[in-house]
């Protein structure tokens, strides 16, 4: 048994307590993609061209009729639900990491886009939106005359 003395550092003591907090939600939660212990679901990917606005959202292991896709004024929401498997009898787990459950993310547009004539793609669990952007906001052109 040591009896050495140390001196009281405030900030290490504030780590300890932040490690043992994520600890007690790990434990409680579990690391849940959908809980954010591994990022954000789904992961999504948006950029622009000249006259769309495209999404890519990986979304494993979903069935495309599990999902809903919205835009409420500059706001696109993904709505779904991962569906829970068969449970194994037992606790005979060795790793379990995968989840289940409803999701929903909202992400802004950067532009105004037309609903209406959007696409929507699902293949092998990546869903593929292409927005076309609204009139208003495309690029127009000025011919320049010569004189």
């Amino acid at each position: 048994m040591s009896n050495q003395l140390s001196r009281w550092d405030p900030a290490r003591e504030l780590m300890n307590m932040s490690r043992a907090m994520d600890r007690l939600f790990e434990e409680f939660y579990g690391r849940s993609p959908i809980l954010g212990g591994m990022g954000t679901f789904p992961a999504i990917d948006m950029y622009q061209t000249e006259n769309e606005v495209v999404v890519k959202a990986t979304l494993p292991g979903m069935n495309p009729e599990d999902l809903q896709v919205s835009v409420t004024g500059d706001v696109l929401t993904l709505r779904g639900e991962i569906k829970q498997e068969k449970e194994v009898p037992g606790d005979s787990y060795h790793l379990r990491e995968r989840t289940f459950g409803s999701f929903s993310r909202s992400i802004p547009l950067p532009v105004p886009v037309v609903v209406d004539k959007s696409k929507a793609e699902f293949e092998n669990g990546v869903l593929n939106l292409v927005l076309p952007k609204a009139e208003e906001v495309r690029p127009k052109t000025i011919t320049i005359k010569a004189k």
